[in-house]
């Protein structure tokens, strides 16, 4: 078991900005012993203690540092490169979902080397990926890939939700991670956007193909958009890869745009279920199961009336998972795929 240090400089008051700290700590097998902010030492976050330095954080016997934010760039800053170079220094193991890989700085490797210690480069993709094989179509697993209206709509905590609830059912459900956070959280995976685009799909179907040797429903983190005018190719080479039988769609409540692109509507949801149906491959045709819907920025009763004109909308199931629960909307992917186990 690792016990991570959770390193989130500056950033762990923001929650966007420190979600792959904020994830491990929500749903990650290996405990966060300590998180480093020095803008926030002394206080605690759900019992942990936050520390100033890596030095500070020893007494709590961490093993493993995590890169726990994404600095801009996705590069590391003097100060930041300090904060590494101390944690190697102190003999931990170092974890990074960042661009650019550790392991490939020759400073740092060293260091490492010194020290015996292991850089951990979580984006950094196999170097044997093809196209697919057609073994995603011939695993004897049911799929269910979380989709979404925009980037940042919740897909990988839902995703955890109802892998969660599944699980709690007595279901033999995974979690199938495709991105850094979800990779650090369940300890194996790819991140999909590290991929050459050709290979994308190969990479999903790997993904689908290993989970089915650990399980018999699996919940795919999505990642993007297919609406999404930069990230559109990921979305969609996950989709194809991973050759769903059903989809959960995620989508925050009242979004309209695309965040950061207001010249890029949202269809609303009916057009997107449609839409996602329509692009199926034609070997495996693909419904839509259910709306998870983010209603975070919303109090409680407009929270209900947004999932209640959800559901009018569309015709499907909606809810939200982390507010009120996953069991709906697991109850609506099990009744479509047809059986309790969801084969």
């Amino acid at each position: 078991m690792k016990r991570y240090l959770a390193l989130a400089e500056g950033a762990f008051r923001d929650a966007d900005e420190s979600k792959t700290a904020r994830g491990v700590i929500a749903y990650g097998r290996d405990p966060v012993v300590a998180i480093l902010d020095s803008t926030l030492a002394g206080e605690r976050f759900e019992g942990i203690p936050i520390v100033a330095r890596v030095e500070d954080a020893l007494p709590f016997q961490p093993s493993t540092a995590l890169v726990g934010v994404a600095p801009p760039g996705g590069v590391l800053s003097p100060a930041w490169r300090e904060i590494v170079r101390a944690a190697v220094a102190a003999g931990l193991d170092v974890e990074s979902g960042l661009h650019v890989y550790l392991a490939d700085d020759i400073e740092l490797s060293e260091l490492a080397r010194r020290h015996g210690v292991q850089l951990r480069d979580l984006r950094r993709p196999p170097t044997d990926l093809t196209v697919p094989t057609g073994e995603n179509v011939r695993h004897g697993a049911s799929v269910v890939l979380i989709a979404g209206s925009d980037c940042g709509t919740g897909k990988m905590t839902v995703a955890l939700e109802l892998d969660r609830e599944a699980r709690q059912r007595g279901l033999r459900s995974l979690f199938v991670p495709t991105g850094q956070t979800g990779i650090a959280i369940a300890g194996w995976g790819i991140a999909v956007d590290s991929v050459v685009s050709d290979f994308i799909a190969g990479a999903a179907e790997r993904l689908v193909v290993e989970g089915a040797a650990r399980g018999d429903l699996l919940w795919v983190e999505g990642q993007a958009s297919i609406v999404h005018p930069r990230y559109s190719g990921v979305a969609l080479g996950l989709y194809h890869g991973t050759v769903p039988q059903l989809l959960v769609l995620c989508h925050v409540a009242g979004s309209a745009r695309i965040a950061r692109l207001p010249e890029h509507p949202i269809p609303p949801l009916a057009k997107l279920v449609e839409l996602h149906e329509r692009i199926a491959l034609p070997i495996r045709p693909c419904r839509v199961a259910a709306i998870a819907l983010n209603t975070s920025a919303l109090d409680e009763p407009t929270a209900q009336c947004a999932i209640a004109d959800s559901e009018t909308e569309t015709g499907l199931v909606a809810d939200d998972p982390v507010r009120f629960g996953a069991a709906r909307i697991v109850d609506a992917v099990l009744a479509q795929l047809g059986s309790p186990e969801g084969r």
